[in-house]
């Protein structure tokens, strides 16, 4: 009997061993196990605590972290891709006009219906007491608010000098370059330089129809005192004023003056322009004015265009002077050469407009005022 217990205590001692073994490692695995679900992020740090002896599992490790990391690098690079391909292509850079500014400055300008009113200066005529002190005294003192229209006024200067000082006292500047010529001093009258800016200007208000814009030019040496639009009619292309006016606004024999210039944009003025530009080679040695007499009858005849020629009683000029002061709305320094001659008789016409101006009612209605003459070229 008592062989029998102490063999039978001996097999129980034998077993023990192995059952807490198996027991510890059970329970070591579902620690483990708990971790890791509890903590995803440390998985792979808690194996490799657990597996710390174990070499093969480390290097496992190390290898998931290099393909987790590669993996990062290549979805980084993968979104970049698909942000590149995504975004939008940048809008192309807006090619600059060949005009610089020019178009900007006729928006801001223009009437409602795309109508501006230009002259013309260069250095000569803009200094203190000159021909652009007069322009806009003669529309600050004008009747029936003509100083309005000076918003519609655009300068075009010829110089740098013109331009500097256009825009200490005007919105509306544009400086035309040009190449060839000084603008600087005065241009005598059917000198080199004189035909080459006449023509060049010619060649600008080419371009401003071809822009879609219609516009009146008038010679800085026009007094504006009315509003002249209401004399010129809805049918005409191209309304001038006049040298001499016989009568007939529609009449080709009146003999025309480009100082004084309202043209519609349309293709037939485009056309015009383009015969006249031709016109400089056709005729040489002619300025603009006297070739628009050349062509005036072929270009009627061809394009069927309407020319109205202003009357010159209220669309004046010294050439044939209005001397009703009741119905003047401009006055043009023509058929006058140079520019003390035209500021000498100019300074003389103001003075008597705001004599004018600054009389009642009923002593210009009887007609009381008259211009001072003779002067060196009024008459």
């Amino acid at each position: 009997m008592l062989g029998g217990k102490m063999k039978g205590e001996g097999g129980s001692a034998s077993i023990s061993p192995l059952v807490s073994f198996t027991l510890g490692a059970a329970m070591a695995t579902v620690c483990v196990l708990f971790f890791m679900s509890a903590s995803p992020g440390n998985r792979l740090v808690d194996i490799a605590a657990w597996s710390r002896n174990n070499g093969t599992a480390a290097a496992q490790l190390e290898h998931l972290r290099s393909v987790a990391d590669d993996t990062a690098v290549a979805a980084s690079d993968a979104a970049r891709n698909v942000t590149a391909v995504a975004a939008p292509a940048p809008a192309p850079a807006k090619a600059a006009s060949e005009y610089g500014d020019l178009e900007e400055v006729l928006a801001r300008a223009a009437m409602a219906d795309r109508t501006v009113i230009m002259t013309q200066i260069n250095a000569a005529w803009t200094k203190p007491g000159s021909l652009l002190d007069l322009f806009f005294e003669s529309f600050r003192n004008g009747e029936g608010g003509v100083a309005r229209l000076l918003d519609h006024l655009v300068i075009v200067t010829m110089d740098p000098a013109a331009y500097a000082q256009c825009q200490l006292v005007h919105p509306h500047c544009y400086f035309l370059r040009t190449t060839g010529v000084d603008y600087r001093s005065e241009k005598f009258f059917m000198s080199k330089d004189y035909l080459e800016m006449m023509w060049g200007r010619n060649k600008f208000q080419q371009t401003i129809v071809e822009l879609g814009y219609n516009f009146l030019f008038t010679d800085v040496d026009v007094m504006w005192f009315r509003d002249p639009f209401k004399h010129i009619s809805m049918g005409a292309d191209i309304a001038i004023s006049s040298d001499v006016f016989i009568g007939d606004p529609y009449s080709l024999g009146n003999f025309p003056n480009g100082g004084f210039l309202f043209v519609r944009s349309c293709p037939k003025t485009i056309e015009f322009y383009k015969h006249w530009q031709a016109g400089r080679y056709r005729f040489f040695g002619k300025h603009e004015q006297d070739v628009f007499n050349l062509i005036k009858h072929e270009m009627v005849d061809k394009l069927g265009i309407a020319i109205q020629f202003l009357d010159t009683k209220y669309i004046s000029g010294f050439c044939q002077l209005s001397k009703d002061l009741n119905k003047i709305c401009t006055l043009h320094a023509n058929c006058c050469v140079g520019l003390g001659a035209k500021l000498h008789d100019l300074r003389n016409v103001l003075d008597v407009w705001r004599n004018y101006t600054a009389a009642p009612v009923a002593e210009k209605r009887a007609g009381k005022f008259q211009w001072k003459v003779p002067g060196i070229c009024i008459h």
